[in-house]
């Protein structure tokens, strides 16, 4: 469970520390992120580090990873990263291109840049690598800001 915070502990906060918040916040609520076993490397206010190993159970007809848990690990980093400032933040639009296998065993890292952000909306581009450093894939996600705070009780100003 993520630990809870006070509007003053959150008003206190560097942007790297309510970018780590915001985002164990949102793991302490996810299944999904903790049953593919994505672990938070890095946060940072618009941008993060995650990591997944790829199992067994992830692998398509070609033994190689499914690229629906590349887009998850892609899709969850976009969201970290999208949601670090404590804003709740959805996905307005994303894609993603494929560029190389990923196999059992492998250590992937989803690393998350913001783009541009500007009034409710947001562009975040997400590159997926292996352990070598070899990219897979490429995502794109495009955010858009709703109302209320990732951390209970803490209204962003």
């Amino acid at each position: 469970m993520a630990a809870q915070y006070s509007p003053e502990q959150v008003a206190a906060m560097s942007p790297k520390e309510l970018a780590m918040a915001s985002a164990q916040t949102l793991f302490g609520r996810e299944s999904a992120a903790q049953d593919l076993g994505i672990k938070i490397i890095a946060m940072d206010e618009g941008s993060c580090e995650l990591s997944m190993t790829v199992q067994g159970r992830m692998l398509n007809g070609h033994a190689s990873c499914h690229g629906g848990f590349i887009f998850a690990l892609a899709d969850t980093a976009f969201a970290y990263a999208c949601n670090s400032r404590n804003h709740n933040t959805v996905a307005q639009g994303c894609s993603i291109e494929y560029l190389a296998p990923g196999f059992e065993g492998d250590v992937l890292k989803a690393v998350a840049e913001e783009r541009s952000q500007a009034g409710r909306t947001g562009v975040y581009d997400i590159t997926i690598y292996n352990q070598n450093n070899q990219q897979l894939a490429l995502f794109r996600g495009k955010s858009y800001k709703i109302r209320g705070a990732v951390i209970p009780g803490t209204e962003p100003a």
